[in-house]
């Protein structure tokens, strides 16, 4: 199958001339403005984009600045078209994330030649992120085996509740619950960090995480400690790696899951919109699946229970506005069983 080429260009003479070019060898999209450009993206991504700078209504500029922004688009490789020979101009791109620039008037043979070129250099690229990728996901689930592995309560619950993390996002996006946080967010990415919420009872003694009835008061401190403490081991990976957006998120769900919408939680005592949304998110998740799992101090919640429960600490546990989207979600798995 051919690569797929978008050529976003204001003048029709420039749109013929490359397609002639490259339909040979690629399959290109000739596109006269830039909205039409973003517009069709929801339909089609392409392998790399041909965009001239200067076009009336959004130029060159602003559709790689919207490409950017988005984690969808970020990755596409972005070739100005442009008859500038402009030092500031060119600097200004490359601040933004420009692949590279091709003069106008174009030869032919030379722009195929650099297209080429690019593509290859983006695949090799796209294989090398899809390996690392792999590895950030092995090391991910050896952690979260680790914690799962010490404390019998927790059995397939990472798993659970990340699946139901993600289940949830969709639908607060389709329900425009706090669409303009969510919407630039990698909900792949952002299940994958919820994994390692209770990275911190690593440091839990046995004794504690496993007891059977109820946990004195001093046991109860230690136990709380499991939030600081994620966060400080994910805090020394970033001291040492450096911060990027898995490190930050998982940090945020490991000190934030146990907050509630009336200030009532720990380790902070946030309360409302003061506690990271990933928290709140991950509050209602983390209760429900512990309320219809079976833990060694109790036996399991039915369904009925477990949402009665959800609803009765709507608006003091959990965020009313999540809990709506919530209840959404699992009565339609319900209906679809």
């Amino acid at each position: 199958m051919k690569k797929v080429i978008f050529v976003v260009d204001d003048s029709i003479n420039n749109l013929t001339m490359i397609a002639e070019a490259l339909n040979p060898h690629y399959a290109v999209k000739t596109i006269p403005t830039g909205e039409e450009a973003i517009a069709l993206l929801e339909k089609v991504k392409p392998n790399l984009i041909l965009l001239d700078i200067e076009m009336l209504g959004m130029d060159g500029f602003d559709v790689l600045k919207h490409l950017k922004d988005n984690h969808k688009y970020k990755d596409i490789p972005v070739i100005f078209l442009t008859a500038k020979d402009d030092f500031s101009t060119e600097i200004e791109a490359l601040e933004l994330g420009v692949t590279d620039f091709i003069a106008k008037p174009f030869n032919p043979a030379v722009l195929l030649n650099r297209i080429n070129h690019h593509i290859g250099a983006s695949e090799l690229l796209r294989e090398r992120i899809l390996q690392l990728h792999k590895a950030k996901q092995d090391i991910i689930f050896v952690l979260a085996d680790m914690i799962e592995n010490r404390d019998e309560e927790t059995g397939d619950h990472l798993w659970r509740t990340s699946s139901l993390i993600k289940d949830l996002l969709k639908q607060m996006l389709i329900s425009r619950v706090y669409y303009d946080q969510i919407s630039e967010w990698d909900f792949d990415l952002i299940a994958e960090c919820s994994l390692l919420h209770d990275v911190g009872k690593i440091n839990t003694p046995d004794s504690i995480l496993n007891k059977p009835g109820k946990l004195t008061p001093e046991e109860w401190e230690i136990m709380k400690a499991h939030t600081i403490i994620g966060g400080k081991i994910i805090q020394k990976i970033i001291d040492r790696s450096g911060e990027n957006e898995f490190l930050r998120n998982s940090k945020i769900f490991a000190e934030a899951h146990h907050e509630r919408w009336n200030g009532s939680g720990y380790p902070y005592g946030l309360k409302g919109d003061s506690i990271p949304l990933q928290g709140r998110i991950m509050a209602i998740v983390d209760v429900y699946d512990a309320l219809i799992s079976k833990r060694v101090y109790k036996d399991a919640f039915s369904l009925e229970q477990a949402l009665e429960f959800i609803l009765e600490e709507k608006g003091k546990h959990f965020d009313p506005q999540i809990v709506d989207v919530f209840l959404d979600i699992i009565e339609q798995v319900n209906q679809d069983m």
